[in-house]
């Protein structure tokens, strides 16, 4: 007979089932057959219907429908009817909803625990102990968030009817990610699971109306991508929230395009897991167990690619291998066990091909002696070894229980190493030190960090990718911004179509004398804080508004933009600049623009034919503006979350990198200075086209800008046709981020080319702002755009 030592010693355990009962019997009192959940009911189920399967023995959990062109219209339709009546509540009525549903999860947490295990194969020790917990957790969370709408947001509403579209890999978790913030800003939902993993979404929704949500504010449409394909088109949906692979994510930012449907992106990832030789070794591995064989490694953010550092490689990978052989890999429903099954047979079929890939192509494979139980889709725990970077299994998504292991030496190699990837939606970092984790976390291209853990989630917190893992956030109060709108942009009115005429295209200099008393017509741009000739050699005639020729202009072409972006990517010496730095180059800024007050109200009235009270007043909004982002230059400065955890989450404000800003015609200046500066002032590094017609305001800025300490590369200026420049910049892979004002068309055409690198984009959609007025053109809508969020998860506290 075995002692207890023995057993801490093999972690030996016999089976300790979960009983299936309540998930059972739920299934039968439907007949195993559902329809979607639409307008607070479950439709007929119907012809067209497909299967979902227990992964872990093949058998049919139950057919659900094949959602409809038809079946998505009804839905939106539903919720666009429950729209008024849930907005009309107000914050403390969606409250109560919100505490509502928090508590049905809590009441029914077992059968929803049980349910997704047997509809997705992963451990019930996970669904029981994390996912039901933190879906709960968003609900109360959120509440909050209603109550305290109208004093914490103002000036905002919700964008309306959302489609929201999740995966398999948390259906439950993933939908309570969605919508929660959804209910409490007011929007209405229509929801697409999984076709692999419906039925928590549908459980969901029939506890939500036994909760008493009103009819229609959630509606459940099941099917596989062709209805996801529908939702996204559907014209009556104002916002999509997608989560799953950045291909598919792709798709959607281009069919999306010139729609003006709002758009969060969480995508795909290969996050590194670094391990530096101060580290508590037994710790990293037993959080290497939590990062790649959680959820079999079906995580988007799982830790994927071990980072070691090298004097300790050896020893680490040794007790890596000696605990992949203690892992317990079987029946998902077994309480004692760590890993389950994946959850369809396309995805065992993709993890078996990239590892056998892995191997052709030179690594190592590692894998437990024992072997997984048969009838299921079982993959055993897998360490590659040897690895080099550019090796597929390096850099391509696995989705499975595959680790990737390489060294490194220094910490500048490692955060070369793990910024090596086109995703950026996690990492890990392992030290003893507090000054090695906090020098390397802001080193890293991700929208989420833990210091000394890994996978940990919380609605306090916000989480989301940068780069080609997407854009947007979900928790906390970014999360809560994702699902509003600011009231004037929606009553921002059009412009008319003589007010996006474009200029004159390019002609040769001295073709028309000047009037303007000897103003210097040399075409120049500016980039990387020298004054260049056009790539192409030629230039185009600016012209007054009274028709008077005042100058040339260059115009800039495909090459001048890359270089301009070039220049833009070296200049990390101004993101890298404390907030006070910066502040002080953009009050010199406006100090000088301020004592050149006269050039510009006399350069004002010959483009715009303004009168002079009019220039001025141009002149001194733009000087006013600067001061106010030179203000907020060290004070946005984002927040420490309370997450019910040993630790705090830090909501760091950072800039995205090289900012693309393509300016308006209309007060040619001011625009200008209002779009640049608060993009500055956070740290980003910009590359910009002012007005096409009446782009002399922005050059003789310039001047201003060489004379007022502004780092070469900080701001770049393109002069040209701003629609052909906007085409350039949107396509750019190192362009991080596009502002767009300007016509519809040349809004919908940044979106679509922005797909590229999946840069996020702020367009106008042909919406005319009032420069003057700062409800419209200064302040936090601007200052939240002009960064994105990271996480970085700092242990503190007993």
């Amino acid at each position: 007979m075995s002692s207890v030592r023995d057993y801490f010693e093999t972690l030996d355990y016999g089976p300790a089932p979960e009983a299936a009962d309540a998930a059972q019997a739920w299934l039968a009192r439907h007949g195993g057959r559902f329809g979607h959940w639409i307008d607070g009911a479950f439709t007929e189920p119907g012809r067209h219907a497909f299967e979902t399967v227990d992964p872990a023995t093949g058998a049919t959990l139950a057919t659900v429908v094949q959602g409809s062109e038809a079946d998505v219209d009804r839905a939106v339709a539903a919720a666009a009817a429950a729209l008024p009546g849930w907005q009309a509540l107000g914050g403390p009525g969606r409250a109560r909803h919100l505490y509502a549903l928090a508590r049905q999860v809590q009441k029914h947490a077992r059968l929803l625990a049980v349910l997704e295990t047997l509809d997705n194969g992963k451990p019930i020790r996970e669904t029981r102990d994390l996912d039901v917990p933190l879906v709960a957790r968003h609900f109360y969370h959120h509440a909050g968030w209603a109550q305290l709408l109208e004093t914490e947001f103002p000036d905002q509403e919700g964008v309306g009817v959302c489609g929201q579209i999740v995966p398999w890999n948390f259906p439950l978790l993933m939908l309570a990610w969605k919508v929660a913030p959804a209910l409490a800003a007011g929007c209405t939902v229509v929801l697409k699971p999984a076709e692999f993993t419906p039925l928590t979404a549908l459980a969901f929704a029939e506890l939500a109306h036994q909760a008493g949500l009103p009819k229609g504010v959630l509606n459940v449409v099941t099917g596989d991508g062709r209805t996801g394909a529908v939702l996204v088109a559907h014209p009556g949906v104002a916002k999509i929230a997608f989560t799953g692979s950045t291909e598919v994510g792709r798709v959607i930012r281009e069919r999306t395009a010139g729609s003006g449907k709002a758009l969060t992106l969480e995508l795909g990832g290969k996050s590194p897991f670094i391990v530096f030789d101060d580290a508590d070794l037994d710790g990293a591995v037993e959080g290497v167990v939590d990062a790649i064989w959680f959820n079999q490694g079906q995580v988007c953010c799982a830790g994927s690619r071990l980072l070691v550092h090298e004097p300790i490689a050896e020893a680490f990978v040794r007790k890596l291998r000696a605990r992949m052989e203690t892992l317990r890999v079987g029946p998902p429903l077994d309480k004692a066990i760590d890993v389950g099954t994946l959850v369809a047979p396309v995805q065992l079929e993709r993890v078996r091909r990239l590892v056998a890939l892995g191997i052709e192509e030179g690594a190592t494979c590692h894998q437990p002696s024992w072997d997984v139980p048969g009838g299921g889709l079982y993959f055993p725990p897998t360490l590659f070894t040897d690895v080099e970077p550019a090796m597929t299994i390096a850099r391509e998504e696995i989705f499975g229980p595959v680790l990737v292991a390489m060294t490194f030496r220094t910490p500048d190699e490692a955060v070369e190493i793990a910024n090596h990837t086109p995703y950026g939606l996690a990492a890990s970092v392992w030290t003893d030190s507090v000054a090695t984790a906090l020098d390397v976390a802001p080193a890293l291209q991700a929208g989420v960090v833990w210091v000394n853990a890994s996978n940990l989630f919380d609605a306090a917190a916000g989480f989301g990718g940068y780069k080609e893992s997407g854009f947007g956030r979900e928790g906390g109060r970014e999360g809560m911004a994702a699902y509003l709108v600011d009231r004037v942009e929606r009553a921002l009115p059009a412009y008319a179509d003589a007010e996006l005429a474009p200029p004159a295209g390019p002609s040769e200099l001295g073709d028309e004398p000047s009037t303007g008393g000897g103003l210097d017509r040399t075409p120049k741009l500016y980039v990387g804080g020298k004054q260049v000739r056009p790539d192409g050699g030629t230039s185009y005639p600016v012209r007054g508004a009274d028709g008077r020729h005042l100058g040339e202009a260059g115009w800039g072409n495909r090459k001048d933009v890359r270089d301009a972006v070039e220049a833009a990517r070296k200049a990390t010496s101004w993101a890298k600049a404390s907030g006070h730095a910066r502040a002080q180059v953009l009050y010199y800024l406006a100090e000088n623009l301020d004592g050149d007050t006269v050039r510009f109200v006399d350069r004002l009235r010959d483009l715009t034919g303004a009168d002079e009270a009019a220039a001025r007043r141009e002149v001194d909004t733009a000087v006013r503006r600067l001061f106010t982002c030179a203000a907020w230059a060290d004070k946005w400065d984002g927040a420490v979350k309370g997450v019910p955890v040993r630790g705090v989450v830090l909501g760091m404000h950072e800039p995205w990198g090289v900012a693309a800003v393509s300016c308006p015609d209309e007060a040619p200046l001011l625009a200008f200075v209002s779009l640049v500066a608060p993009l500055l002032a956070v740290g980003n590094r910009v590359v910009a086209t002012p007005s096409p017609r009446s782009p002399l305001a922005a050059l003789d800025l310039v001047h201003v800008v060489e004379a007022s300490d502004v780092p070469a590369g900080a701001l770049n200026v393109i002069t040209g046709d701003r629609d052909a420049l906007a085409a350039t910049l949107a396509d750019h892979e190192e362009v991080a981020v596009h502002w767009y004002v300007g016509s519809a068309a040349g809004s919908a055409e940044v979106e679509r080319r922005s797909a590229g690198n999946l840069k996020a984009t702020w367009v106008n959609h042909g919406r005319r702002r009032d420069w003057y007025d700062p409800q419209q053109a200064e302040g936090r809508a601007f200052l939240r755009r002009a960064v994105q969020v990271k996480s970085v998860w700092v242990p503190y506290g007993a």
